[in-house]
């Protein structure tokens, strides 16, 4: 795996004394801005020599590193849809929130961020949604507004790009099917609701096109290949979101459990989730976990975030996914072979 030294800028002498870091995240845009709010500026204040890589999310990873006790990763970047899983198998470090430093406003950081980012596994840094984009250039007169219209293959004809998880994509078929939002985890957990959110998925399943990673998404929109996208709202910047029936969630900053490095690990984790970092992250318009974050934040700045929207959506269920998530994906990935 190849990884890309962020330390430059310092000495010889220095890199052999400092201290060093692996940090992993999802690359694009995304790890571009941590490298420019967090990473960078982390590197200059401590002198870390720090590794940056990205993965595709999931724990399949983290699993294997723990497990074979061959932990290359420090630091990592998780979805919280991810994390409840992580943290129940013990694949990941407990963190107290206590060496957290005060917001830019002077408010303590149990006060300062919001109560959700402050998981026992992780600290949350974004707040992100899974929702779907078009580009104006391939989509016609009629413009979609609303969820149902990215399972409307006649109004809307030609290819959908969504990610190959089960996660999103059943929740989204059962909503556009007309289960209420707040409801789709209790009908979602019975038989009768799965079979009926991959009978939705059955409508739209010839014009799908799967990928395996965000940064692909704006890739298939910028050359035709889908008329509509499913993304992480960060990577579709330059096309039109539709926000309804958004699904966010959150990432968090989590070290992996037996970690060489874990004071440095959190010592980069309270620097990266401080006031200006978090706020930092509006370049690729994500939402800052930060109270005192959101204060630096102009209302045009804020109304492209997630959290201007959340009335929208509905909030990832991460416990569910944590109990049903490997049952799911299995079905998932049965009825991706099925003809």
């Amino acid at each position: 795996m190849k990884k890309i030294v962020l330390a430059t800028s310092l000495t010889v002498a220095s890199l052999f004394a400092a201290d060093s870091l692996t940090v992993i995240s999802f690359g694009g845009d995304y790890g571009a801005a941590q490298k420019k709010h967090m990473i960078d500026p982390f590197v200059k204040a401590t002198g870390t020599k720090v590794f940056f890589d990205d993965y595709k999310g999931g724990t399949a990873e983290i699993k294997a590193q723990v497990e074979t006790g061959s932990v290359n990763w420090d630091v990592l970047d998780i979805e919280y849809v991810d994390l409840e899983k992580a943290c129940s198998e013990n694949l990941l470090e407990k963190i107290n929130p206590s060496f957290l430093p005060k917001g830019d406003n002077g408010v303590s950081a149990v006060n300062d961020f919001e109560p959700i980012a402050l998981n026992e596994c992780a600290i949350g840094n974004i707040f992100w949604a899974t929702a779907f984009a078009y580009n104006d250039k391939y989509i016609g007169s009629v413009k979609p507004t609303k969820l149902t219209d990215l399972f409307d293959i006649k109004k809307f004809p030609g290819k959908r790009a969504l990610r190959k998880r089960a996660q999103i994509n059943l929740e989204w078929a059962l909503i556009a099917d007309g289960v209420d939002a707040k409801k789709v985890y209790d009908v979602l957990e019975t038989d009768a609701g799965l079979k009926r959110a991959f009978k939705k998925l059955d409508t739209i399943k010839d014009s799908v096109i799967w990928f395996d990673s965000w940064s692909q998404a704006p890739q298939l929109l910028n050359d035709g290949s889908a008329i509509m996208a499913q993304a992480a709202n960060g990577r579709v910047t330059e096309f039109n979101v539709v926000w309804d029936g958004q699904a966010f969630d959150l990432d968090g900053w989590a070290i992996v459990k037996g970690s060489k490095n874990l004071e440095k690990a959190k010592e980069f984790i309270a620097f990266a989730t401080g006031t200006k970092p978090l706020a930092g992250m509006k370049d690729v318009n994500y939402g800052p976990t930060r109270k005192s974050s959101s204060d630096l934040l102009t209302k045009e700045e804020q109304n492209k975030l997630p959290t201007a929207h959340l009335d929208e959506g509905f909030k990832v269920n991460g416990e569910f996914w944590a109990d049903f998530g490997t049952e799911l994906n299995e079905k998932f990935n049965a009825w991706l072979l099925k003809n």
